[in-house]
């Protein structure tokens, strides 16, 4: 094996709207930890992924470090840290560009026979949204399906103790984003007659959950968002529909399984990400007139 290879990695990631912690060796993920709390400390998080590795500071080899393009101020929190264990420790610091990441996916899809690209956008800027479509039908020559599943939880307060900003951030990412992606692919389903839209909805959208109005406020406007464009495109063969995973085991519930959280229902399946894709298919591959304006749920619960 190569010796770079079997190094025990720690990687930040810090230019999105999530901070995420991530220890690895070889092609092994020993322990992942992230969060959508921007005022959450880096040393806490890469503290508790060192613990979720069973390793101490002393073991790790390289620090990679994601550079964005993001939000400055995370990136500038991550790079701080980083150069300070850089210094302390006199381990190697590795940069790595966000777009890279993406660009290296999008060659591994098209390596195993598939055909992909990679597009990094702020959902949220509806120039940028319109342009990563453009590119896309440049590139495929159409869009006929559209999977909304960009999605964050930044603030987990009761409404009297939340920051407003904190609070926008949910519903500018996961409603407006949705908005904007619906809105600038629209025209591109209407030409290929028989599109598909797919948002990615929650159970916190049908039942209120204390501490998560921002969330929860996101995921019901959601649902009927998903409703009133199904209405609107019926007559256009477009097909769209709310998908709700359920609890899913990803870096961004890695702190969420307290004891009051889903994770921790009795009976409830806990899912890997492949798990949601089956249903995902399904909703892809109905005929021009199948289901709209339908939410599918992969929960063992009512919501």
């Amino acid at each position: 094996m190569n010796a770079a290879l079997s190094m025990k990695i720690l990687a930040l990631e810090f230019s999105s709207s999530q901070r995420g912690v991530a220890v690895t060796e070889g092609n092994s993920v020993l322990g992942t930890v992230a969060t959508d709390n921007l005022k959450t400390s880096p040393l806490s998080l890469i503290n508790k992924a060192l613990q979720k590795a069973r390793l101490d500071r002393a073991t790790i080899e390289v620090i990679a470090l994601g550079i964005g393009p993001g939000s400055y101020t995370s990136i500038r929190s991550a790079i701080a840290t980083a150069q300070g264990w850089q210094l302390a420790c006199g381990i190697n610091l590795l940069p790595i560009s966000s777009a890279e990441v993406l660009a290296a996916t999008a060659r591994a899809i098209t390596d195993a026979g598939g055909n992909a690209i990679a597009v990094q956008a702020d959902i949220t800027d509806e120039r940028q949204v319109a342009q990563m479509v453009a590119e896309t039908v440049a590139v495929f020559g159409g869009l006929d399906i559209l999977v909304a599943n960009a999605g964050v939880h930044v603030c987990h307060d009761a409404v009297a103790a939340s920051d407003p900003a904190e609070w926008w951030q949910t519903i500018e990412t996961n409603l407006k984003g949705t908005y904007l992606c619906c809105r600038a692919a629209i025209p591109e389903l209407r030409a290929c007659r028989a599109g598909k839209i797919i948002t990615i909805g929650s159970g916190m959208g049908h039942k209120g959950l204390p501490n998560n109005t921002d969330y929860c406020c996101s995921k019901a406007s959601l649902w009927m968002l998903t409703r009133v464009l199904a209405e609107e495109l019926k007559e256009d063969r477009i097909s769209v529909n709310e998908l709700i995973p359920g609890p899913v085991d990803t870096s961004m519930t890695a702190n969420k399984k307290d004891e009051d959280s889903v994770f921790n229902i009795s009976g409830e399946w806990i899912k890997r990400p492949d798990d949601v894709v089956p249903l995902a298919l399904f909703l892809a591959t109905q005929p021009a007139v199948g289901p709209t304006a339908q939410s599918y749920s992969l929960m063992r619960r009512d919501p």
